[in-house]
């Protein structure tokens, strides 16, 4: 066949094969596909006749592997899906079928051109139940579920109600949503629509959703109404229901049912999903009896077994057996993932061997595995155990330095540490440096920070400018702070700040801590302000009868303090806050008399 000269700069274009066979085929079509190299569906400075010399040998087969060697370029495969669509000549009178349609609109849903997708629906009048289920998939999976539910109606009312795959994928949208309301409308209304009855997947959806969000009762009430029978999905679905909820005796009570059914026996997913749940609720001894049993009924651990035993093993601080465990798995064939690796992290932690820890993190390391902020978050707070706080700031820096997401808690457990060992002007720093590392403090980062502060000699002129920072960034002060301040400015000896930070708290109706208000009050009275810290009493007595009751017996004690101390005239004040506490029922008042 005679070919047209190639352009000027262009590769020689694949010629027809010898052989017509369809693997030949479909790769001279690719070979063709690559030096055409079109970047859009429609290119006008293309030329397509190019690819005529394939039309006598086209077949839905053909076309279909030829899209599917297209999977790195959508566009080639537009291209080629739209000239088979218009062939001249058209010899063999060929014509995409409806599996064609379906390889197309998979290629450009994986590659998320939803636009394009929906056009060739629209174009072409392909408004299958499948091809619809899959662009319906599609919105809702990427967050478009207004999208979603717009296309369900659509094909709804073109098929006039006989669209289950549709219902199925506007089912599964609204699940992965969490919106569970809608999702219970939408299968309401197919358990009664006669135009198509629910199958084993619709039922499985609705039980998953109400799982998913704790619902328990309404997914076994869901399961008993299956118009249907349950498949193995369905079953294995509820139980982990019952395991996440932590109703371990219903989900065995339910697996026992599945061994006695002929229909819907269990399988390695089932029994790892019971031996999960015992092992997360710290029942080990339960998981390994079923261990035992799914291997005596033939069924073969596989990686999420074995991971659940290991962090059951883990979470009760046996290591050594847990290790063991890994040994075995990987002489069974199994081979771990960092799941596998971080729960043995994590039990060296839990085995107070922190220093192994590190080193098993580090061998992790060598090892080239992925890790992610879980597994440096486990060395993080092992170096604080052992109040390393400068190599668990290296850590943080390491994770910065790997594009790994850090935690605030991470952040905040390092804080707590420095703090601790007085060590307070690198948490302050920290503190500050939280926002350039790519996380942001939350109201406990400045929390430990101000409150360490409070308690060291000579530093409330830092402390406020940290809680400027901390009301900047969107935090509001609370009881803890309020304690803290009036407790830091008492041992000050600044009244005035004391008497400010204290009545603000009591404006925003907190509650401060019992030891602060005892300093508050010997402050007070040590610098002879008894008419003032009598007022303050009084005011607090009016608008918090919680507060009086622990406030009344230290105001009392220190009051009695003075006067044994000859610093106080005994009816200055006792009198007074008898009038405004009602004292006179209470013991204190039968002293005074």
């Amino acid at each position: 066949m005679a070919m047209p000269p190639a352009a000027a700069g262009t590769r020689t274009l694949a010629r027809l094969p010898r052989s017509s066979d369809p693997p030949s085929m479909v790769t001279a079509i690719t070979s063709c596909l690559q030096t055409l190299n079109p970047r859009n569906p429609n290119p006008k400075h293309i030329n397509s006749t190019h690819l005529n010399q394939f039309s006598p040998h086209l077949d839905s087969n053909i076309v279909i592997e030829v899209i599917k060697e297209q999977q790195p370029n959508p566009q080639q495969a537009l291209f080629f899906f739209n000239w088979a669509s218009n062939l001249n000549p058209n010899p063999n009178n060929y014509s995409h079928n409806h599996r064609c349609y379906v390889a197309i609109i998979d290629l450009l849903l994986s590659h998320s051109l939803f636009p394009i997708a929906k056009n060739l629906l629209e174009k072409h009048g392909v408004f299958s139940d499948l091809l619809v289920s899959k662009l319906i998939r599609a919105y809702g999976y990427s967050g478009d579920t207004k999208s979603a539910i717009f296309w369900f109606h659509k094909v709804r009312e073109i098929q006039q109600g006989k669209c289950l795959f549709s219902w199925n994928a506007i089912l599964g949208v609204l699940v992965k949503a969490n919106q569970i309301n809608v999702a219970k409308s939408f299968f309401d209304q197919i358990v009664n629509d006669a135009a198509v009855k629910p199958d084993a997947s619709t039922y499985t959806t609705m039980i998953k959703g109400f799982c998913k969000v704790g619902m328990i009762e309404n997914a076994r009430k869901v399961f008993d109404e299956m118009m249907c029978g349950p498949n193995l999905i369905t079953c294995n679905t509820l139980i982990n229901g019952y395991c996440k909820k932590g109703d371990m005796e219903n989900a065995r009570i339910f697996l026992c049912r599945m061994m006695e059914s002929q229909d819907c026996l269990p399988d390695t997913v089932t029994y790892s999903t019971l031996i999960d749940g015992y092992c997360k609720k710290g029942e080990f001894n339960e998981a390994m009896k079923w261990m035992d049993g799914m291997l005596i009924r033939g069924c073969k651990p596989n990686l999420w077994t074995y991971n659940a035993i290991i962090y059951g093993l883990c979470l009760r601080g046996i290591v050594d057996e847990a290790r063991s465990l890994l040994t075995k798995m990987r002489l069974n064939g199994v081979k771990e993932n960092v799941a596998t690796h971080l729960s043995i992290l994590k039990g060296l932690s839990v085995a107070g061997k922190s220093e192994e820890a590190i080193g098993y993190f580090n061998e992790m390391i060598r090892k080239g595995m992925k890790l992610d902020a879980k597994e440096y978050g486990v060395v993080i707070i092992a170096y604080c155990k052992m109040r390393r706080p400068d190599e668990a700031i290296s850590l943080l820096k390491e994770m910065q330095a790997r594009g790994i997401s850090r935690g605030v808690g991470s952040f905040n457990a390092v804080l707590r540490i420095l703090v601790e060992i007085g060590e307070l002007d690198k948490a302050v720093l920290l503190l500050k440096q939280v926002k350039n590392m790519g996380c942001l403090p939350n109201l406990v980062s400045y929390s430990t920070v101000i409150c360490g502060l409070c308690r060291s000699q000579g530093r409330m002129q830092e402390v406020g400018d940290l809680v400027d920072d901390m009301l900047q960034d969107g935090f509001e002060m609370d009881a803890t702070l309020y304690s803290c301040l009036v407790g830091g400015f008492c041992e000050a000896s600044n009244e005035d700040m004391a008497m400010r930070a204290f009545n603000d708290s009591i404006n925003k109706n907190y509650v401060i801590n019992v030891q602060s208000f005892s300093f508050f009050v010997n402050l007070m009275c040590e610098k002879g302000r008894f008419v003032e810290a009598e007022q303050t009493f009084k005011d607090m007595s009016e608008s918090r009868e919680d507060q009086l009751i622990a406030f009344e017996a230290m105001l009392r004690d220190e009051v009695f303090a003075m006067y044994d101390c000859n610093l106080l005239p005994f009816s200055c004040v006792v009198d007074e806050i008898e009038d405004h506490t009602h004292l006179h029922n209470s013991p204190f008042a039968a002293n005074s008399t």
